[in-house]
């Protein structure tokens, strides 16, 4: 879906297809039509823009056939479904049914996280519409806190320092200009936007910058008006945004509330938990952590990493950080100039939803995501953005 700015320029809103689980391309091809094209009918749109997820072997398989990523394109073309950003934190098994931690390797410190970006970065400026000439690729905020020392950073920022030297060479031989946004996550070696303006700093190159997903804002307990203002100070570019909202749980230590919680403590993904007090951010690294008991203070709210839909909040006494993604959104594209102009709907828990919650079938999930899509659509006319055709 496609937005004129006040500015003139071009917003472009689309959804994550890793919440359709794709190892291979047979699978991401079953995607387009099994999923993404529905949506686009159900929406009543022409063309609908979706951020796509290609998985190492997918990913692989394109770049060594030239002809087969044509096919892609054309059958993108076929289906009215359109590409500016991919997302390029999961490498592989996020269709799992156990993902956890091994959503976070390979982290910058390997090469095959370099070596998978750089094909990702190919792929994109060959998919991006023929009138488009700016791409995005999401990925991991350099790696799980854990394990990763001094040396590790060094190597990773050697790595991303190489990238934005392969972005500007394939610019220069494709005209298209593709940019790298790291995507801070709670438990991160990055886990807010402020922990991510020294790294890019270092950097200093206009290609790595930061893809901001209001969930992992709101789980954090930051504030937009201030986390925003400081990348602009420092000049660190946005070149991305995920539409995304927490779980929120406002007094934690009601035992319905607990147990409304507990409801969302599920095997596959890893949901980090964090309380805000006056002495900082306290943590776990996942929901039946914190409700285990003792781990966070429970006289003060709790948010947790759990990707809600945006048009549904989860019931009473729970609620979602809905409030943070529009006061974001409001200041990235609310201004006289957009912050950003890609912004990608990604809600990929709709399966890890309480049993009662998730769509039964793939009618439901359509319905779903297309409900989601509205709900951000109204958001931008609200602020002044005109939906184009």
């Amino acid at each position: 879906m496609r937005f004129r700015h006040p500015d003139g320029s071009t917003v472009h809103l689309s959804y994550c297809t890793n919440v359709h689980p794709a190892e291979n391309l047979d699978g991401v091809l079953a995607q387009l039509r099994d999923h993404c094209e529905p949506v686009r009918r159900r929406l009543g749109r022409d063309r609908l823009g979706i951020g796509l997820w290609l998985a190492k072997n997918a990913a692989r398989t394109l770049i060594n056939d030239p002809s087969v990523l044509r096919g892609l394109r054309a059958e993108l073309d076929r289906r009215g479904l359109e590409v500016v950003t991919l997302n390029g934190f999961p490498y592989e098994g996020f269709g799992a049914e156990e993902v956890k931690y091994r959503v976070y390797k390979p982290d910058w410190a390997d090469p095959e996280r370099l070596a998978h970006t750089s094909d990702l970065a190919r792929l994109l400026a060959a998919l991006l519409p023929d009138d488009v000439t700016e791409g995005s690729v999401s990925t991991l905020p350099l790696a799980w806190r854990t394990a990763f020392d001094d040396a590790s950073a060094r190597t990773a920022q050697a790595a991303l320092t190489t990238l934005a030297e392969r972005l500007d060479a394939l610019e220069e031989l494709t005209g298209k200009s593709i940019r790298i946004a790291l995507e801070p996550e709670p438990g991160c070696t990055v886990e807010t936007t402020a922990d991510a303006i020294r790294p890019l700093t270092d950097i200093a190159s206009d290609r790595i910058g930061i893809c901001v997903d209001t969930c992992h804002l709101a789980t954090s307990f930051e504030d937009p008006a201030t986390a925003l203002d400081a990348l602009e100070a420092a000049h660190i570019s946005i070149p991305k945004a995920q539409l995304s909202a927490a779980l929120h749980a406002e007094q934690p230590h009601r035992p319905e509330v607990r147990a409304a919680l507990g409801a969302f403590a599920e095997p596959r993904f890893l949901h980090q938990t964090r309380a805000r007090t006056a002495t900082g951010l306290h943590g776990t690294d996942d929901l039946d952590e914190a409700l285990g008991g003792g781990a966070l203070p429970d006289d003060t709210p709790w948010r947790s990493h759990f990707h809600v839909p945006l048009h549904a909040p989860p019931a009473p006494p729970l609620t979602s950080t809905l409030p943070v993604l529009q006061d974001a959104l409001t200041r990235l594209v609310g201004r006289a100039e957009p912050r950003t102009r890609h912004l990608e709907v990604e809600t990929y828990t709709w399966q890890a939803l309480p049993p009662e919650l998730r769509p039964r079938s793939r009618g439901q999930l359509a319905d779903g995501i297309a409900a989601e899509l509205t709900l951000a659509r109204d958001l931008l006319v609200d602020l002044g953005l005109k939906e184009l055709p």
